[in-house]
This record gives C-alpha cells, sequence and structure tokens, in this order.
C-alpha cells in the first residue's frame, strides 16, 4: 500500500487542499466575524491578509529547508504547525488574538506547501504521469478555493464561524498519522556538503515581507502614505540585494540560472496576475451575494460551486493542450476565457436571475483562470531541469501568492468606496419593498475608476 504512488499523492493532495481550502473559507464568515468580534474594516482584511501575507513571505524559504533538511520532514512540521494555529484561532477571544494565529498559519502552510510539491513531483520524475499529477496540482487550486466557500458556508450557517478553523485539526491529525506510513523521505541531491543561504534566506524572505505588508498596509494608510512608500521601497531594495547575493552564493535559495529563460518572468507575472484576480473575486462576490442580494453564507457557497468544478476541467483541458499548442496559446486562451466570465458576472445586480447571468459567468471564470494557473505550473516545472523543478515551482507559486495579497487589498479599497453609499442601503430598502430596490447594485467585480 505505502509503495502505490497515487496513494501518496492523495495524501499530499489533502494536505495542500487544506492550505488552499483556508484562503478562501474565511470569507463567508467574515459577517459573523465582524459581529461576534466586533472586528474594524481593517482588522476583517487582516483577517485574511495576515494569512496570505506569511504564506507568500515565508514560502521560497519553506521550499528551500524542505530540500536541505528533508521534504517529509518539513512537511511533518508544516501540518503541525498548521494544525495547531487553526485549533488556536478557533478559540480565539479577540480580534488580535485571531490574526496572530492566522499568521502562524501560514506559516505552517508556507513549510508544507513547497515540501508537498517537492514529494509530489519527487512521485513522478517525468512522463506522462508527472502531467498528470502536476494537473491534479492545479485542479486543488479551483477546488479548495470552491470548496472553502462551500464549507465555510455550511459550517458558519449550522454550528459557528469558529469551525471554518476548526475543520482543520481532524485533518491535521489524520495527515500527520499517515504520513510516517505513506510517505518517504526526499531531498535534493546535492554534491559536496550541504549548505544553507542565510544571506539570501533573511534577504529575500525580509524583501518579499516588507512589500506584501506594504500592500496590505496601503489600504488604510494610503498609496502615497510615508510607512507604506517606505515598506514598499525597503522591500524592492532587500530584493535587488537578494539578486546580487544570489548571483555569487554557492548553494543560492534562488538559482538565478532559473531565470535565462523569458518564459519563466512571463510565468511569474502571469502568477501574480492570476492569484490577484482570483482572491480579489472571492473576496467581491462573498460579500456581492451576502452583503448586497441577502444570501445565506451556505447559499453563496453553493452558488460558487460552478467555479471550481469547471476549474477541475480547465486543469484537465489545459496540461492535455499544452502538448498540442503550447504555453502561449493555451494561456491566451484561458485567460479570454476567464475575462469573459467576469464580464459576464459583472453585469448582475441584485434582482438578476443567477441561471442566467450569474452561472454562465462563474464556469467560465473558473475554466480560464485553473486552466490558466495549471498551465503556468506544467510550464514552470518543465522549464527547470530535474534538481530544480520544486525551486521553479515555488518560485511561480511565491509570485501567486503575492498576487493574491495585491489584488485583496485592490479589492477591499475597491469594495470600501463602493460598498459605503451601496451595500449599506441595498438590505434595508430591501426590507421595505417586496419587490426590491431601485438601486441597480451592480457586482463590484468591475469598478469605475
Amino acid at each position: 500500500m505505502a509503495r502505490n504512488p497515487w496513494m501518496k499523492l492523495s495524501l499530499l493532495a489533502i494536505a495542500q487542499f487544506m492550505v488552499l481550502l483556508d484562503l478562501t473559507i474565511v470569507n463567508v464568515a467574515l459577517p459573523s466575524l465582524r459581529a461576534d468580534l466586533s472586528l474594524s474594516q481593517e482588522e476583517l482584511l487582516s483577517v485574511i491578509s495576515a494569512y496570505a501575507l506569511v504564506f507568500a513571505g515565508f514560502w521560497l524559504l519553506g521550499a528551500r529547508l524542505a530540500d536541505l533538511l528533508g521534504r517529509r520532514r518539513l512537511f511533518l512540521v508544516g501540518m503541525v504547525l498548521f494544525g495547531s494555529a487553526s485549533l488556536l484561532a478557533g478559540v480565539a477571544g479577540t480580534p488580535e488574538q485571531l490574526i496572530g494565529f492566522r499568521c502562524v498559519q501560514g506559516l505552517g502552510g508556507a513549510l508544507l506547501s513547497p515540501a508537498a510539491f517537492g514529494l509530489a513531483t519527487a512521485l513522478f520524475p517525468h512522463g506522462r504521469h508527472r502531467t498528470i499529477a502536476l494537473s491534479i496540482w492545479g485542479a486543488l487550486s479551483g477546488l479548495g478555493a470552491t470548496f472553502g466557500v462551500v464549507i465555510g458556508g455550511a459550517l458558519v450557517d449550522t454550528v459557528s464561524w469558529r469551525w471554518v478553523f476548526l475543520v482543520n485539526v481532524p485533518i491535521a491529525v489524520a495527515v500527520i498519522a499517515l504520513s510516517p506510513v505513506l510517505l518517504t523521505e526526499s531531498r535534493v541531491p546535492v554534491l559536496g556538503p550541504r549548505s544553507f543561504d542565510i544571506a539570501g534566506a533573511l534577504l529575500g524572505t525580509t524583501g518579499l515581507l516588507a512589500i506584501v505588508l506594504g500592500i496590505v498596509r496601503a489600504d488604510a494608510l494610503g498609496w502615497f502614505s510615508l510607512p507604506v512608500l517606505l515598506l514598499l521601497e525597503a522591500g524592492l531594495l532587500l530584493l535587488v540585494v537578494f539578486v546580487r547575493v544570489e548571483l555569487r552564493a554557492p548553494a543560492p535559495l534562488v538559482p538565478m540560472s532559473l531565470f535565462r529563460a523569458r518564459a519563466m518572468t512571463g510565468l511569474m507575472i502571469n502568477m501574480a496576475g492570476n492569484g490577484a484576480t482570483l482572491l480579489a473575486f472571492w473576496f467581491l462576490i462573498s460579500i456581492f451575494l451576502q452583503e448586497a442580494r441577502g444570501e445565506t453564507a451556505l447559499v453563496t457557497g453553493l452558488y460558487l460551486l460552478p467555479v471550481g468544478i469547471t476549474g477541475s476541467v480547465g486543469a484537465i483541458t489545459a496540461s492535455r493542450f499544452l502538448a498540442r499548442h503550447g504555453i502561449k496559446s493555451v494561456m491566451v486562451g484561458s485567460a479570454l476565457l476567464s475575462a469573459a466570465g467576469l464580464l459576464l458576472v459583472s453585469q448582475a445586480d441584485v434582482r438578476s436571475s443567477y441561471v442566467t447571468t450569474l452561472l454562465p459567468g462563474l464556469a467560465l471564470f473558473g475554466l480560464g483562470l485553473i486552466g490558466t494557473q495549471t498551465a503556468g505550473q506544467i510550464s514552470a516545472v518543465a522549464e527547470a531541469g530535474p534538481d530544480e523543478a520544486a525551486t521553479a515551482g515555488g518560485v511561480v507559486s511565491s509570485a501567486g501568492q503575492v498576487g493574491c495579497v495585491v489584488g485583496l487589498v485592490l479589492a477591499s479599497t475597491a469594495a470600501t468606496h463602493q460598498m459605503n453609499h451601496l451595500v449599506a442601503p441595498v438590505p434595508r430598502l430591501l426590507s421595505r419593498s417586496p419587490v426590491g430596490s431601485d438601486v441597480d447594485y451592480r457586482s463590484p467585480l468591475l469598478l469605475p475608476c
């Protein structure tokens, strides 16, 4: 049983699914969180962004530590951290406690996710099986994000918002118990003594954290405030120094040879855009459905289920089309599909039919966005050599996580301006009139400049 690579992949996929689940599961709990813990708008944003911030900032460090210390070992350390933080977040009594435990969750995810990806690529070193495995990994993005909203909605409506965190605990315990049985240790082979790029780790991690924190703080302080500008400038400076250090390091955190191919830079930009679009979409559509249309958390989750279903189809289709049509054709085609989906969803108001307006847009959005993400992940691994495959996947994944934070902050800023005078009046107007409101509240996915 333990020798079956697909069973091992299933265990790793469950862990990765749980990590991705937590990017969106909190979205449908925001109204309950705000009421129960008296959270401000900035604190609400921090509950989501704290997880993504730490996850993005420590991903590359986690990938390198997994290569040196052992992927299974770091996978287990990350899972213990993630499960423990989930338990503590579920019993948090103050906003500060909840945000702090979300940071620890992000750190656990940043350790276990790259280790899981490295273990998965080691199971299938090359050939058709590797493509299938990476397609499954890509499909997890859509499924994890979508089922996060569905499961979160069910838990909020039937039990409590606290269970959006507590649900992780039994899964983490099961994964920790099965890992020593199913998973074997895996490291990147290194000639000579193993060395850790301490300077690169410090520069890269602090640079990413400074930039992401600057982006998060921009929502409250403004993009041109002094603290935000200082954080962004410091982060960029640290990353410039990081590149110079990596060019000379004997065992770099990120081999600069990965960027000799222009495709890798393009893939990073694409994945950042994908991440920004995905998290911004989940944040805004959850607010629109619950606050403007008055849907319950569970109904909101069920409404968004088509994104995950078509996203899984997009992941499988993209992997098959790559060999026949190439990366550019797949990327452009998938991007057009997701853009068309967003355009359709943006036409919805509080009285729009779900079947004729929202459903087609959601289906197209999932099909295109997850297709793009899967194609990018497979291409990044293909561009790198066998020993750098996990690192290449980590680089593009880090770009995607930074994009998630950027998208979340931009969405929150836009939503704050729109919803101050649109979202709040809508439920009141609807409660006075059986036929609805004359306010034409549009889905805030395409906002006026």
